[in-house]
């Protein structure tokens, strides 16, 4: 499983650089990417051996082609797409107004249609490599949970496409997610009524780090008789609440 050719969307901080870097600790070839961050993905891929940074925003289809084609005039090949960029709003869920529907194309445009896009650009690349897809999703779209309603929906969307694209897409591409609960992100340094509780009621006892959720990321990854799931990674909270 080494020497892979890894693309990471979204990786130039929380949990997509600590994906990038756990599949370059294990001496695979990877992809940082990001919207906006350019400095910082190029300073991560510059400081890990063999690594590529490719600027694209995923919500643009054309972005998406490019994406892949750079990868493979970089890099030959493509055996791992992880999935993780996304966006979001923080909507209290009874503010209906404020959930526009201006909102809720703004969030989907990336977390489905742009991951959507995404795999049907790298498609054809991953059957040569028989490759695998890990989506990045959110325990928001298993439970009514999570920073907004458009948020939520994005995610069960996204977790629904991941068996619907696994049916499709196999023996040659597999295809699964993670579903991660509370994780300290610099999205979520603000959170702590929320961390408060997530240490008080999960069986661990902790919110999750970047690392934790990388490592089934990984697992995924490098599993070859996993295909079609949604792996909640959430310390437990959701059996306890």
């Amino acid at each position: 499983m080494s020497n892979r050719v890894v693309l990471v969307t979204g990786s130039t901080s929380g949990i997509g650089e600590a994906t990038a870097l756990r599949f370059a600790q294990a001496g695979d070839t990877v992809v940082f990417n990001s919207a906006r961050s350019v400095e910082a993905g190029e300073r991560l891929a510059k400081a890990t051996p063999g690594a590529h940074y490719v600027q694209a925003d995923i919500s643009r289809g054309d972005d998406c082609l490019r994406l892949v084609r750079e990868v493979l005039q970089a890099c030959g090949r493509l055996d791992v797409l992880v999935n993780n960029a996304g966006t979001t709003k923080v909507i209290p869920h009874a503010d209906l107004g404020a959930a526009t529907v201006d909102v809720w194309r703004e969030i989907f445009e990336v977390n489905v249609f742009g991951t959507w896009s995404l795999c049907v650009a790298a498609m054809d690349a991953l059957r040569e490599t028989h490759g695998t897809i890990v989506n990045v999703s959110s325990i928001a779209g298993v439970r009514p949970t999570g920073s907004s309603i458009p948020y939520a929906a994005s995610k069960a969307a996204l977790n629904h496409m991941t068996p619907l694209l696994a049916k499709v897409v196999g023996p040659e591409v597999r295809v699964n997610a993670v579903a991660p609960g509370l994780v300290d992100t610099p999205w979520t340094a603000d959170w702590d009524a929320i961390r408060d509780f997530v240490s008080a009621v999960a069986p661990l006892k902790r919110s999750g780090t970047p690392q934790d959720i990388a490592d089934v990321i990984f697992s995924l990854a490098s599993t070859p008789y996993v295909t079609g799931q949604v792996v909640v990674v959430d310390g437990g909270l959701s059996i306890a609440t």
